[in-house]
């Protein structure tokens, strides 16, 4: 059981507070301050080399900040690392699934790292498996399979200790069609029950699967609302990209 200081009602699940990083005199991110309320689904858009990989990263621990706190259902990430890491799953763009091994051996693996009873592990191994449909690949090597499969192999990782809080960096990044529409329905499906920011340079996921909208330009935030204040069409979306970005 999660401390109760992460399940107060209607609390901050993801906080960012003046989060900057500074490499020398280059600034990858600047004093970016958000909150993310549980059951929330927030989108984290910006172009390519905006910040959004950084932020997270600073958001989940990975990275330890220049200036500026970041918090997970009220636990800082750097002074609470360990306790922000149980309520915490974070799926990178490219996260680290071992080649050799298989799902299940995956899975089991990570299951004892974190410290989770065998019994524990199978029950959540099973949910896992149903929810990102991984039956069809459980003893495949994870290097043989399509970078679909491999992307819902990282997903059902990062669920495993059912965390209350998922943090997924361009999780449809070079994915085709069939699999974006895979990936999107057990987002959708888990965005029912956890609160989850999904950083994408991808217009329609906004539409897809968000009720929150962050925009990020040049390491700053530049918009936070609902998706409807950028528009209701794809073209308009594209305008309002052009324009927080100031595109020519």
């Amino acid at each position: 059981m999660n401390d109760p200081q992460s399940a107060n009602s209607g609390d901050t699940m993801i906080e960012a507070i003046g989060l900057s990083k500074y490499y020398g005199h280059f600034a990858a991110t600047q004093d970016v301050s958000f909150q993310i309320k549980r059951g929330e689904v927030a989108a984290f858009l910006g172009p390519n080399g905006a910040g959004k990989s950084t932020t997270m990263k600073l958001l989940t621990g990975y990275l330890a900040p220049s200036a500026g706190r970041a918090k997970i259902a009220g636990f800082d990430t750097q002074t609470d690392r360990l306790e922000a890491s149980k309520v915490l799953g974070y799926l990178p763009e490219n996260g680290p699934l071992y080649p050799d091994m298989t799902p299940r051996g995956l899975l089991k693996f990570f299951g004892e790292a974190r410290g989770m009873s065998s019994t524990e592990i199978n029950r959540r191994m099973h949910e896992v498996i149903d929810l990102c449909n991984l039956h069809q690949v459980l003893g495949k090597p994870i290097g043989k399979l399509s970078k679909g499969y491999r992307q819902r192999v990282g997903m059902a990782q990062v669920l495993l200790h059912e965390p209350e809080v998922l943090i997924m960096d361009e999780p449809t990044s070079g994915l085709d069609p069939n699999q974006i529409r895979d990936v999107r329905n057990v987002i959708r499906t888990l965005g029912k029950t956890k609160t989850i920011l999904l950083s994408t340079h991808i217009l329609q996921e906004v539409e897809a699967m968000c009720n929150r909208v962050i925009f990020i330009d040049e390491g700053r935030v530049v918009f936070d609302g609902i998706p409807s204040q950028l528009g209701g069409t794809p073209s308009e979306l594209d305008q309002k990209f052009h324009d927080l970005t100031g595109a020519v």
